[in-house]
């Protein structure tokens, strides 16, 4: 089993792939403040409802599929033959679960874009730091991981 320590330098790159998912929601609210009134399109109202509207049930939907591929992922780093180290298999996890949280980010600007107000805006930002939040690497998992794939090698040998 890896020390407190160990784990929390193995999980470096993955806290880096997090931070860097919240520095992108920084910049997107930021460049909608800065440069909002330049490059905001102006699309009809019932046009934009129905937008809004298909971006929400996406959101929703992305929350429970995103935490179900994560569990897929998580099981597969523990039983799948390679020689990938346990931190290589999670980190590709992290970046899978932030990339598909990350999209719920991008629906505020792209509304905001298309004509909407700030708080749909930060609906979705504060739905995308949520996401980031629930997927953050976790020391748990990576024990877990590195547990099955040592148990895994006594039994090989």
């Amino acid at each position: 089993m890896l020390t407190p320590t160990q784990q929390t330098n193995n999980l470096t790159p993955h806290w880096l792939i997090c931070a860097a998912m919240l520095a992108l929601l920084a910049i997107y609210n930021l460049i909608c403040h800065a440069w909002g009134s330049e490059i905001r399109i102006d699309v009809p109202e019932p046009d934009r409802i129905l937008i809004r509207t298909i971006l929400y049930i996406v959101a929703i939907v992305l929350f429970p599929l995103t935490n179900l591929i994560r569990h897929i992922f998580l099981r597969l780093n523990q039983t799948m033959p390679g020689a990938k180290s346990a931190e290589q298999r999670y980190l590709v996890t992290i970046i899978v679960t932030q990339s598909m949280i990350e999209a719920v980010s991008l629906f505020g600007p792209l509304m905001f874009l298309l004509g909407d107000d700030f708080n749909t805006l930060y609906i979705f930002s504060l739905l995308g730091a949520l996401g980031i939040y629930l997927h953050r690497p976790k020391s748990m998992e990576l024990q877990d991981i590195v547990a099955a794939l040592a148990a895994k090698k006594d039994l090989s040998t």
